[in-house]
């Protein structure tokens, strides 16, 4: 065969290089596992009656990389789980003929082979490695505890300082061992071991610092090693350590009660939602805001503030007013920040609605039946300005909604009308003119809201005058009140408020029509019948007036 004008001559500095050339890749290729080329034909095809007697060469390699998951992955796990547990289980026997100490020293000395395993397997087996650590940190930490517990004899008292030290000790071993490998599945495995060394000691002030301290940890090595689904796991963690101890530690074998002491117990539950919220807040790309931190601030608040509010409500804790107050401070303060430092739209919506109900608790604690609920439709004003600033659609919404439960629970509780449901009233106005003045602010793209709120004074307004004037002046209130509509018209130019107008006085026709033929005397019939068609015949003058004016003076 004549050689190839294209190839250099052989000897030259040329072949030589494209030679090396070759043969690097060639073992390139045969590390990854792809078929060398050759310089030989293409075979012929296969014909296609023996080409369907085979299976796919896709489907078999997707087999084939489904078993080796199942026989490497699933096959260590279950395997070294199963190891653990086997361990587990029988450091957890009395052994009563054994030195009370002896199950405990096994048990170390088992952790410290599956270590050394690890360490040797870090290369060659780099999977099992991770997995035989894991198991090592939870025994390592199993046996320590077996000083305590399980033996016939404790060899070391759990209730004394330095008796403790051993506990502590080997979860701080766990979390340093955790941080140097650099895995966050081990150092959600350590702080495990942290919390569950706090339930095992129990008492009240190495609980309460112990949940601090690790809920301090969590967020710091989150942040420092970029590992938000950490502090994400970290916060269940730490509530359910605080509920465990607060309902009596079940796992010491304590009756079921609520700790009442220390009283300020309670506090730490707002720092923990603090520190939790600072995972959040330093995470480096603020700029978007995904699944991580928004389930983040739903497990703070939700959480963290029940616990706060059946803790403090069921223990009867002094100060209940107060204390719920300074949970609205901290948990509105930390929907500010969320808003001016990333433009937060769930975690802000999450921690203002979460401050919101704090405040309505504490209303409801400092007032009494019915002024209290003055001052929750009250505080539904505050709420929406607050949402106007925050550009939250969601907290109108949410704030509208609760609005109508108040109006109705007062309508459900109140044995007699005393003039609330007019400050109810004149809330949902105030609230609609409050959107409608920042209604680019909020970015609304219909007047939805607005209406609704406009829909509730127009049926509050006329209840209220219903149940607090007599029968028979009924409908003379409702006239004025119908005019107190069309002079709200002419002093923001609304025609929403005209037709509130309008619909007033059919609402009127409709009572006096049905009502004061039946019920009223002779007197008031006439007098509810000619105010009503005289107010009636007045508006229609003026819109005739109107409608003959060109230009800006006719209605809207």
């Amino acid at each position: 065969m004549p050689p190839d004008p294209h190839q250099p001559p052989a000897g030259s500095p040329e072949a030589v290089r494209l030679a090396h050339l070759e043969a690097r890749l060639a073992r390139l290729e045969a590390h990854l596992g792809v078929p060398a080329q050759s310089d030989a034909p293409e075979p012929a095809p296969v014909p296609a009656a023996t080409a369907d007697l085979g299976p796919p060469a896709a489907a078999t390699g997707a087999d084939d990389e489904f078993e080796f998951e199942v026989g490497q992955n699933w096959f260590a796990i279950a395997g070294i789980l199963a190891l653990a547990l086997g361990a587990g289980f029988m450091l957890s026997l009395p052994h009563a003929r054994l030195p009370a100490a002896v199950p405990s020293l096994a048990g170390g000395l088992v952790a410290a082979g599956l270590f050394l395993l690890a360490h040797v397997w870090r290369n060659t087996f780099e999977l099992v490695a991770g997995y035989l650590r894991g198991a090592g940190l939870a025994l390592l930490w199993f046996a320590t505890l077996r000083l305590y517990f399980f033996g016939a004899q404790p060899v070391l008292s759990i209730e004394s300082l330095a008796g403790r030290a051993p506990l502590a000790l080997a979860a701080g071993f766990n979390l340093v061992l955790a941080w140097r490998r650099q895995s966050p599945w081990l150092t959600g495995l350590a702080l495990l071991s942290g919390y569950a060394t706090a339930i095992a000691v129990g008492s009240a002030g190495f609980v309460l610092g112990s949940v601090g301290l690790l809920a301090v940890l969590t967020v710091v090595v989150s942040v420092r090693a970029g590992w938000p689904r950490l502090g994400l796991v970290g916060i269940p963690l730490g509530y359910g350590t605080y509920l465990l101890w607060a309902v009596g530690n079940p796992f010491r074998g304590g009756a079921f009660h609520l700790a009442t002491a220390p009283a300020a117990a309670p506090a730490v539950l707002l720092a923990l939602a603090g520190i939790f919220a600072t995972a959040s807040l330093l995470r480096p790309d603020r700029d978007r805001e995904d699944a991580v931190p928004c389930a983040g601030a739903l497990l703070n608040c939700g959480l963290g503030y029940f616990l706060f509010l059946v803790h403090t409500v069921a223990a009867s804790t002094p100060g209940l007013a107060a204390a719920h107050g300074l949970a609205f401070a901290e948990f509105l303060g930390l929907a500010v920040v969320f808003w001016l430092r990333e433009r937060s739209r769930v975690s802000t919506f999450l921690y203002a609605m979460t401050g919101y109900a704090a405040l309505s608790v504490a209303i409801m604690k400092a007032s009494a039946v019915p002024e209290v609920f003055v001052w929750l439709s009250l505080q539904s004003v505050i709420v929406a300005a607050t949402a106007v600033w925050f550009r939250s659609r969601f907290i109108v919404v949410a704030n509208f909604l609760i609005y109508v439960a108040i109006v109705l629970a007062y309508i459900f509780v109140s044995k007699a009308e005393t003039g609330i449901s007019i400050g109810f009233g004149l809330v949902a106005l105030v609230s609609a003119r409050l959107l409608n003045w920042q209604q680019d602010r909020l970015e609304l793209k219909t007047d939805l809201m607005r209406n609704a709120y406009l829909f509730a004074a127009f049926v509050v307004f006329p209840y209220a005058l219903y149940h607090l004037v007599p029968v028979r002046f009924v409908g003379l209130a409702w006239v004025g009140l119908a005019l107190f509509y069309y002079t709200l018209n002419l002093l923001v130019r609304s025609p929403k408020f005209r037709w509130m107008g309008h619909a007033t006085l059919l609402l009127t026709a409709i009572y006096v029509t049905v009502v004061g033929t039946s019920r009223f005397g002779p007197v008031l019939r006439v007098l509810s019948f000619l105010a009503l068609g005289t107010v009636m015949l007045v508006v229609s003058l003026i819109f005739t007036r109107l409608r003959s004016r060109p230009g800006p003076d006719k209605p809207g």
